[in-house]
């Protein structure tokens, strides 16, 4: 074996050096802002259920009415893959594990909602009505019963209803906290920001509960809610919602376009509000380039049209649903708004023949990629994270298993994660 060839070069090490100290600032601040994903479970969807309606049976209920649908207006994978136009390669595959999915977890993300579902009540009824939400919250997640998160969405941080908000998430986390404690799924949404001064504030208010119970720095996050265009736009020409984030001081864990409030606040019409409007397409493409790398998650919003009533009217509200659902999915919207059970079975639909229908070449091109060999398509390294992320978005929500995963791919769960950027993780329901 002949001699290795000495590499020359012409700078001296303190060139690199110099460089690096000129640069520290720039790598702590990249690492601050940019810690990429958290390596959690992101739920498909979340559902909204007005405070003064939310009971122990609540996600139960849901599950069983989106069942009573399936079976009398669907009631075999032919007539449903028909409907929606489910390719039959995955007909079978998709209604069985739609069924299983709404029998054992109907529900993945629940918010008992005291705003615009709430509305204004006395104060003394919505004391009461939080004060149940977290003592129904507290005993789902005791008994085994509870959605893998569950939160409030309360008032806005706005003056006149600024106090109410404030004491009703105080009300609500001394509930939890007197329970037992916050549960690992607690999700809180502030709805309704227009200014990052008001996630700030909002942030203030976390850090005195915290305090006032011994909670570590930074326990409780929240979502942001995009509903107003100063939130996309600020009036100095700048995306109002990057600073937000910057606000939020590492708590935010995910942006939620609000479909209507904001359609209503640029001017669109009634009849034409809906999450394909190109109106919503620039808010939810600014939040997502504003969230990305920040371990911030985007949620598309929600449809007002609900799948109720005779059959054929059903089947219109499934398909649009359906079709809204796979197109947020095609633009990595990988959350949205569920606002009917009748919504559940085309969610779930949607979202698993997503994941179905891309599994062999995901599978077979990050293999490929794993094993270093040649084939078609020659990814790098983020693409592999892309590839390793849609995997293990599919096996979180029922969509893939572990065991076809790992046959068609010979990777781990820890491979899975480790190719993502995520090692470590926590497991699906984390």
């Amino acid at each position: 074996m002949g001699q290795r060839e000495k590499a020359a070069t012409s700078l001296a090490g303190a060139v690199s050096e110099e460089i690096g100290a000129s640069l520290a600032e720039v790598d702590a601040e990249l690492a601050r802002r940019y810690p990429g994903d958290p390596g959690t479970r992101q739920p498909v969807h979340t559902v909204y259920v007005p405070g003064d309606a939310f009971g122990a049976r609540t996600i139960r209920s849901w599950g069983n009415q989106a069942l009573k649908a399936l079976d009398t207006h669907a009631p075999d994978e032919a007539s449903f893959a028909s409907v929606l136009g489910i390719p039959e390669a995955y007909a079978g595959s998709v209604h069985d594990r739609v069924r299983a999915k709404l029998e054992r977890e109907p529900v993945e993300d629940l918010r008992i909602d005291f705003e615009d579902g709430y509305g204004l009540r006395s104060d003394a009824e919505e004391d009461e009505a939080a004060a149940r939400a977290a003592r129904l919250v507290s005993e789902a997640y005791a008994c085994g019963t509870a959605a893998p998160y569950m939160g409030i969405r309360m008032k806005c941080m706005e003056a006149a209803v600024r106090d109410r908000s404030i004491r009703t998430t105080d009300i609500f986390l001394t509930g939890l906290m007197r329970a037992g404690g916050l549960p690992d799924g607690l999700v809180l949404t502030l709805p309704k920001v227009t200014y990052p001064a008001q996630v700030a504030a909002f942030v203030r208010l976390l850090e005195a509960f915290e305090g006032a119970h011994g909670l570590p720095a930074g326990r409780i996050g929240f979502e942001i809610q995009i509903e107003t265009s100063q939130s996309v736009l600020a009036a100095d020409g700048t995306a109002a919602v990057a600073r937000m984030i910057d606000a939020a001081q590492g708590r935010a864990t995910g942006l939620h376009y609000g479909t209507f409030d904001y359609s209503a606040g640029v001017g669109v019409s009634p009849a034409h509000q809906a999450s394909d409007h190109p109106a919503a397409d620039h808010a939810k493409a600014v939040m997502q380039v504003a969230a990305a790398g920040t371990g911030v998650r985007v949620s598309d919003g929600s449809t007002n049209v609900l799948p109720v009533g005779p059959t054929h009217q059903v089947h219109e509200a499934w398909r649009l649903h359906y079709r809204l659902t796979r197109r947020a999915l095609a633009r990595a919207y990988y959350q949205g708004w569920d606002m009917h059970p009748g919504h559940l079975p085309t969610r779930y639909a949607a979202v698993y023949t997503f994941y179905r229908e891309g599994l062999d070449q995901a599978a077979a091109r990050l293999a490929a990629y794993a094993a270093k060999a040649a084939g078609d398509v020659m990814d790098e390294p983020a693409t592999a994270r892309a590839l390793s992320g849609y995997l293990l978005r599919g096996i979180d929500c029922g969509a893939l298993d572990d065991a076809e995963v790992a046959r068609l791919t010979g990777l781990t769960r820890a491979d899975l994660d480790m190719f993502a950027g995520r090692p470590g993780a926590g497991t699906a329901g984390t």
